[in-house]
């Protein structure tokens, strides 16, 4: 599996024609996108509750220098302490020296996609910690050596099928005869031998959705209560996580949790929401002795002030995932990032550089659906376009685009040529459509892999126009 962004046009078509991943794709829109549906439905004012998260994001974003230190304040007020990582390099650095320091040899995760961008797992193994994977899906991926392609679900392209040959083959100790058919048997295999994971564990590390910068908390929603398992039992925790996760307070906090799981699953709050703040208290019966907040860098502050600023707002929901033309076509291994979808899309180029992923802000129709469920209203498609105008002012854009374009700048500028073009187009496209759609036009074979568009009806637009006037 290629993971990298330069590759996408490759990963791309690979994907469409592998034919275990369509009935996954197909699923989006019956799980999580219906999921959605209703939960804002139920909600009633959604809207009003988008922009009451819009502003707090906002707000974070521009104070994120003194939500951040105030954070930091009161971790340490708590017993904690707090590490600053300038990028990935450095982030697995100082998680190694705090494991190490405690003499930990096997580590339990919880879901982080930050640990997956700053590659954490090969790193920890090099050097002779096991890192084990205690959601689920980030399970059954660490057992397939596979990266997620997904934020919210990191097995999404497998069937249950799949993931049974995945457990037969790891877990060898268990009765080769056993049965796995049905998912919950999975579940229950998955959980007996995890819980052996988190007994032995030295040390846990979680992500978070949230950064609560007055209390010093940091916030995880889960639905199988991994989390705070990760958390609870070790006797250090770590918590590793953007620096753009923070908001003021819990008040805020509790504003973006509504948002959240509608957002992603369609429910109206997970099953588990931990709030993580500082080591155990005396007198305390759990909770760890040691915690630690690593907040990661790589690239974000970058972003600040420029016009991608925005994409800071995101709080992971996958929502412009879940409803994504493209990403319901291909994947989210194709993106050979992290970060995949129109979020991928709008985030990427800002910090991996637009010459590694600038293929991704072009993976894209605009439709706009991406912005118009995105749940603290990032404007997805003006920040693509954003890195597509960088991409071509670098002078990195393909040249059968730039020539395509200066073609159809030369003719746009000529009313009379580009009413003749748009005729003989339209002619062309009526010829070649059966059954009231275009299905292929031989030069842009790749555009119709996985979709058509009507035939063009009667008068071009210029012609309309004309005859309204």
């Amino acid at each position: 599996m290629n993971v990298d962004p330069k590759a996408f046009v490759a990963n791309a078509r690979a994907a469409l024609a592998d034919p275990q991943l369509r009935p996954a794709l197909g699923r989006l829109k019956t799980h999580f996108g219906a999921g959605r549906a209703f939960a804002v439905h139920r909600y009633g004012d959604f809207e009003s509750l988008r922009a009451a998260g819009k502003a707090i994001r906002d707000y974070a974003v521009t104070h994120l220098d003194e939500l951040l230190v105030t954070f930091e304040q009161s971790v340490n007020a708590r017993g904690g302490t707090v590490h600053w990582a300038r990028d990935a390099a450095e982030a697995r650095r100082l998680i190694l020296a705090i494991l190490q320091d405690v003499g930990a040899k096997t580590v339990t995760k919880g879901k982080s996609m930050v640990t997956e961008e700053i590659r954490l797992n090969p790193f920890l193994e090099a050097n002779g910690i096991e890192p084990v994977e205690t959601d689920l899906g980030e399970y059954i991926i660490q057992l397939r050596d596979e990266p997620p392609s997904h934020i919210i679900a990191p097995a999404f392209h497998l069937s249950k099928e799949q993931v049974a040959e995945t457990f037969f083959a790891a877990h060898k100790d268990l009765d080769p005869a056993r049965s796995l058919q049905e998912r919950n048997a999975l579940v229950q295999e998955a959980r007996a031998v995890l819980r052996r994971r988190f007994e032995a564990a030295d040390a846990g590390i979680t992500g978070a959705n949230f950064l609560s910068a007055k209390e010093g908390a940091a916030i995880i929603v889960t639905n199988e209560g991994n989390g705070d398992l990760t958390r609870l039992l070790p006797k250090t925790h770590i918590v590793v996580t953007g620096i753009e996760k923070v908001v003021a307070d819990m008040n805020d906090v509790a504003v973006l949790l509504r948002l959240l799981p509608r957002s992603a699953t369609g429910q109206a709050i997970s099953t588990y929401v931990s709030v993580m703040a500082g080591p155990r208290g005396p007198g305390e019966t759990d909770g760890p002795e040691n915690f630690h907040v690593v907040l990661v860098d790589n690239g974000r502050s970058r972003l600040i002030g420029t016009e991608a600023q925005d994409v800071l707002r995101c709080i992971r929901c996958s929502a412009c995932i879940n409803h994504c033309p493209i990403y319901g076509a291909i994947g989210g291994h194709a993106y050979g990032a992290t970060y995949m979808g129109p979020i991928g899309a709008a985030l990427n180029p800002g910090t991996m550089g637009v010459a590694n992923a600038a293929h991704h802000a072009n993976a894209s129709t605009f439709c706009g659906r991406c912005a118009e469920v995105c749940p603290v209203m990032i404007p997805l498609p003006r920040i693509m376009r954003h890195w597509r105008a960088v991409e071509y002012g670098q002078g990195l854009a393909p040249k059968a685009i730039t020539r395509g374009l200066a073609l159809w700048a030369f003719a746009a500028k000529r009313p009379a040529l580009y009413r003749l073009g748009a005729s003989i187009a339209a002619r062309v496209l009526k010829m070649l459509g059966r059954g009231g759609s275009v299905r292929v036009v031989p030069i842009r074979n790749g555009w119709f892999a996985v979709r058509d568009f009507p035939v063009p009806q009667g008068t071009t637009f210029q012609q309309q126009w004309r005859a309204r006037k």
